[in-house]
């Protein structure tokens, strides 16, 4: 199984920039191989950031930008674990169901304990975070931030 997924970002300057995040199957088998499996298909590729709240979280992976898109696949059960909710850390976004997470995400942009065993933590930003903090803010940016590529190694 890949071990690391890399986001190509535009930040809304045209610039591309690296964001690598550690992938952690031993938290959460399913929502890797699920991430791996959209992100190698192509389906992150010029999705937007949606929603990016100053000091808690960026959320993207719906591709109609909305919120309320995912992919064709069915929902996943929840891997809830109590990995905690930091900076850095990436994880699923779900509707009040516990098993409704399909394709959106987020990443903490700072603390957000109070999230912990609630969402399915999958990953952790190993380089790249100034770029997550660089996407334009807003629910949603007027002008938001994209994930130009996914990549996964």
């Amino acid at each position: 199984m890949a071990d690391t997924l890399t986001f190509t970002l535009d930040t809304g300057d045209g610039e591309a920039r690296d964001v690598v995040i550690k992938l952690r199957p031993d938290l959460a088998p399913g929502h890797v191989a699920r991430i791996t499996e959209l992100a190698s298909e192509g389906f992150y590729d010029g999705v937007i950031f949606h929603r990016v709240i100053n000091g808690f979280m960026a959320q993207g992976g719906d591709p109609t930008g909305t919120g309320m898109g995912g992919s064709d696949k069915p929902d996943l059960a929840a891997e809830f674990n109590a990995e905690p909710h930091v900076e850095g850390v990436c994880s699923m976004a779900r509707s009040q169901n516990p098993n409704s997470a399909n394709s959106q995400f987020f990443i903490c942009l700072d603390d957000a304990r109070f999230l912990d065993k609630q969402y399915t933590v999958w990953g952790q930003v190993t380089s790249g975070m100034e770029h997550v903090h660089a996407l334009p803010k807003g629910e949603p940016p007027r002008s938001p931030g994209k994930i130009v590529k996914a990549t996964v190694a």
